[in-house]
């Protein structure tokens, strides 16, 4: 193979796609700040803190390794939707979402020494039925989502209950659209 490839990811859902393809991987933590300029908008802004993520690994990353970072947003009526501050900020959040269309866009981006960094965006629409204040606070006390855009996961309690519709890629809700990180895989590693 070309390249060893490097997840720079924490994200547990991450990795467990990633693990899917069947392709030999490393995982790292990479600490990088996740603030973006507030002049982006929708897939800018997890395409620049993907980027951001890339560039603080740079300067360890060798000759023979492919770097893999990505981020993850949620998108409702011109606005982000990060991850929350606490389960207040969760709650808050869920209420937002209830009843309505978002959009959930994840940057992916490839970097290696020799070349400039290739990312992807995609975007799902999401729609949630409206949820009642018992099944948010049971959700967010149980599961604890603080780690999630948008503060929810659509492979628990709260996607199998409140999903309605979904337009695009479900993997892309998780975090890790792994068909097109596949697909950009295989141009790196000639497969």
């Amino acid at each position: 193979m070309k390249y060893r490839i490097i997840l720079g990811s924490q994200s547990p859902r991450r990795r467990e796609l990633m693990a899917g393809l069947d392709i030999p991987f490393r995982a790292i933590t990479i600490d990088a700040e996740e603030a973006f300029p507030s002049d982006l908008k929708a897939g800018d802004i997890p395409m620049y803190i993907s980027r951001e993520k890339a560039a603080a690994y740079l300067p360890q990353l060798q000759p023979d390794e492919l770097l893999i970072t990505s981020d993850t947003i949620v998108w409702l009526d011109g606005h982000m939707l990060g991850k929350p501050h606490d389960l207040e900020d969760a709650k808050r959040m869920l209420h937002l979402l209830s009843g309505k269309t978002h959009q959930v866009y994840t940057a992916v981006t490839f970097t290696t020494q020799d070349q400039a960094p290739v990312s992807i965006v995609d975007c799902t629409d999401v729609t949630f039925r409206t949820l009642t204040d018992a099944e948010i606070d049971y959700y967010v006390e149980t599961y604890k989502p603080l780690d999630k855009a948008g503060a929810y996961g659509v492979q628990e309690y709260i996607g199998y209950i409140g999903v309605t519709n979904m337009n695009g890629s479900y993997f892309n809700v998780m975090g890790f659209p792994i068909a097109l990180v596949y697909s950009e895989l295989k141009k790196f590693l000639c497969l």
